[in-house]
């Protein structure tokens, strides 16, 4: 091949995507129990941490465009997760808060992770090694999202 830098092995992007794709496939059927996709579970992950974010707060954190994330908290207020209102102070900002429903979905969410990290580490993988992947992707995303 001429141009090495196109072999699909010589490249960055496609571990890192092909990771994060078996990684959600992994959590899918903890999420279907629970009645979630992934990126409605990334949401949940924000609002437990701080609940009563702008959809502005929820996109940057995210690291996703507006229009991306308001048709998916459209439906988790259809749902009864969470309830979207207007900022009595700006009227321009739309208020995220979980609902009774949405916080009780953290006591099934958090046996999640456990559960893959537990997989991880019973392959050739150790807890360190997995720490520092988690600390080298977050300064990849630090870096690019400059």
């Amino acid at each position: 091949m001429a141009y090495e830098q196109l072999k699909l092995g010589n490249q960055l992007c496609f571990p890192v995507y092909a990771a994060s794709r078996l990684i959600i496939r992994e959590y899918q059927p903890h999420l279907d129990k629970l009645g979630l996709t992934y990126p409605q579970y990334l949401v949940l992950m924000v609002l437990w941490e701080d609940d009563n974010l702008t959809v502005n707060d929820i996109a940057r954190r995210l690291i996703l465009n507006t229009n991306t994330v308001t048709p998916l908290l459209k439906r988790m207020e259809q749902q009864g997760i969470i309830v979207r209102k207007r900022s009595d102070e700006d009227e321009r900002k739309v208020i995220v808060q979980l609902t009774n429903k949405g916080r009780e979905l953290q006591e099934g969410a958090s046996r999640i992770p456990e559960s893959l990290v537990g997989r991880l580490c019973d392959s050739n993988l150790d807890m360190d090694e997995l720490l520092r992947l988690k600390d080298s992707l977050n300064s990849i995303i630090r870096f690019l999202d400059q």
